[in-house]
Formats: C-alpha cells, sequence, structure tokens
C-alpha cells in the first residue's frame, strides 16, 4: 500500500523512499523490546534504568489502538527500529496533542530513516486529528535534538537536572510542532 488513506484503518503497511512502516502486533514486541532495552544499557535515550519486560512494553507502546499505534520501521525486510505516537497526557483536553518517540538499531542512524520516520508520524498524526506534537529528549541527546529541530520542531521547555542515569544529572528537552 502506498497511499496515506490507509493508515489508521485497514493499511497494515506503508512504503515510504526504501523504508517500510508497519503496523506493529504483539507478535513484534519481542523485536521492539530488544531495540529498546538496547539503549537503557547503552544511552540516556530513555531514563529506564533497567531492562523492561514485554508485559511492560505492552503497556506502554499502543497495538491495535483507533488514534494511536506504533509502527515497525523496516529497511529489506529487516526491522531496523520503531516509531510512535502516543497520548500526550491522560486527559480529554489534550486529545489534539500526542507525543512523538523514535528508536533506530545504532547502525541504522544518520541515514535519514528518523526523518522519514517523523514525517511519516506527522502524516498518521494530520489523518487522526492531532494538530500539535511533542516530542521529549534527554539534553544529552543532541542528535535527536537537531533532528527535530531540522524537522521544525521548537523547544518549548527545558528541565534541568531532573533525571538521573549512569550518575549523571540529566536535562530534559521539550519541543513541539503545530501541523
Amino acid at each position: 500500500m502506498n497511499t496515506w488513506a490507509g493508515i489508521g484503518d485497514s493499511g497494515e503497511e506503508v512504503h515510504v523512499s526504501n523504508i517500510t512502516f508497519v503496523k506493529a502486533k504483539e507478535a513484534d514486541l519481542e523485536t521492539i523490546l530488544s531495540i529498546y532495552n538496547y539503549y537503557i544499557a547503552t544511552s540516556t535515550a530513555t531514563f529506564d534504568i533497567g531492562p523492561i519486560s514485554k508485559d511492560e512494553m505492552s503497556q506502554r507502546l499502543f497495538v491495535n489502538h483507533q488514534k494511536y499505534q506504533t509502527y515497525l520501521i523496516k529497511s529489506n525486510g529487516d526491522a531496523i527500529g520503531f516509531c510512535f505516537l502516543t497520548q500526550f497526557r491522560k486527559k480529554k483536553a489534550y486529545d489534539r496533542t500526542a507525543e512523538i518517540g523514535l528508536y533506530i538499531k545504532p547502525e541504522f542512524t544518520r541515514k535519514g530513516f528518523g526523518k522519514e520516520a517523523i514525517l511519516f508520524l506527522e502524516k498518521v498524526a494530520i489523518y487522526r486529528q492531532i494538530k500539535v506534537i511533542v516530542a521529549s529528549i534527554s539534553g544529552e541527546n543532541l542528535a535527536s535534538i537537531k533532528l527535530v529541530q531540522k524537522m521544525g520542531y521548537t523547544q518549548c521547555a527545558h528541565y534541568r537536572e531532573i533525571g538521573e542515569k549512569f550518575g549523571r544529572l540529566l536535562d530534559v528537552i521539550d519541543f513541539q510542532k503545530s501541523l
């Protein structure tokens, strides 16, 4: 399928450029978890301290949700990452806003896949009538900060030393984009 119309309804995958976005299923949680747990162990891209379980990941990500969805990012048939839109806050007043998440295997970073994933998620958001996307990024994650800035996101908050990982106090910087 190469149309945006099927993103949220019957479409299971969308081909963009040289990658494919596939709606994640319960069976994909192990793949997603292995990518995410890598970032837990090796970076401050996530503020989890230790590996999380499949059940915990299942509770965090939306699979088969009508509005929010997680997608595997595939290149040449292999999963190279995952991306998602999730509920910004659990209050009706925030229904027009979503938070974005993106994790790509390290060997596939800096190849344009992140940009394609953000463009894809923005189109999904528009289709789902989401008007604002928020990205919360560790202050040390300079590559992600540069990416969202390049994609037109503007800084809207800077929380100083609110997280601690690897013995360091870490900032969180929020960016937003109106669609």
